[in-house]
C-alpha cells in the first residue's frame, strides 16, 4: 500500500473528524488528492466506518450493559470457526466477536439493556447454537479505556507533594 495512504489510514484512525484540508496540508497533497484517496479505500473496504464513542455515564443514560463472552465451539471441517463466528456476528446485540488463542475460541462483545436481557442472549440464542461448548460471560463494571481513549481523563496531579 502507498505510503500516502498509510499515513492517511493512521490519522483517520486516531481521528475520523479531520478535515480533507488539514490532511492535505499534514501530507502535503491537495486536497483532491486526499479525497480520491479516502474513497478508494472505502471502495476497497479498508475503511469500514467510522464511530462515534460516546461516554454515557455522562449522558445519565446508563440502561446500556456490557459482557464479554469467553464461547468454546468445535471447529467445522474446512471452515474452521469461520461460519460460527459469522452466524454470531448477525446477532444484534453482538458488537464484537474475536478468533482468540488461549483457553476459549471466541470472545464476543455484546450489549443489551439489562443483565437479564444479555443473560437471556446467552441462554437462548448463543449457547443453543450447535457446534458452542460452553460459554462464560464477564460483565463489563466500569470502563477505563475503549478505542484508545481514556474515560474520565483527570489531568490534576496526585503525586504527593515532597517538601524539604
Amino acid at each position: 500500500m502507498e505510503s500516502i495512504k498509510l499515513k492517511l489510514l493512521q490519522a483517520l484512525e486516531q481521528n475520523h473528524r479531520i478535515t480533507g484540508k488539514t490532511l492535505a496540508t499534514m501530507f502535503n497533497v491537495t486536497e483532491d488528492e486526499i479525497l480520491k484517496n479516502i474513497k478508494e479505500l472505502e471502495d476497497a473496504k479498508v475503511i469500514l466506518g467510522y464511530v462515534t464513542l460516546i461516554d454515557w455515564e455522562k449522558t445519565g443514560h446508563k440502561d446500556n450493559v456490557t459482557a464479554v463472552i469467553d464461547v468454546k465451539v468445535t471447529p467445522q471441517r474446512d471452515v474452521g470457526f469461520d461460519v460460527i463466528a459469522e452466524r454470531i456476528s448477525r446477532f444484534p446485540e453482538v458488537k464484537g466477536v474475536y478468533l482468540m488463542s488461549g483457553g476459549y475460541d471466541l470472545s464476543v462483545m455484546v450489549e443489551g439493556s439489562s443483565l437479564k436481557q444479555v443473560a437471556f442472549f446467552v441462554s437462548e440464542k448463543l449457547a443453543t447454537l450447535e457446534n458452542v461448548q460452553s460459554t462464560a460471560t464477564h460483565f463489563v463494571l466500569k470502563k477505563y479505556k475503549q478505542n484508545g481513549i481514556i474515560f474520565d481523563e483527570d489531568k490534576k496531579d496526585h503525586r504527593l507533594v515532597i517538601s524539604p
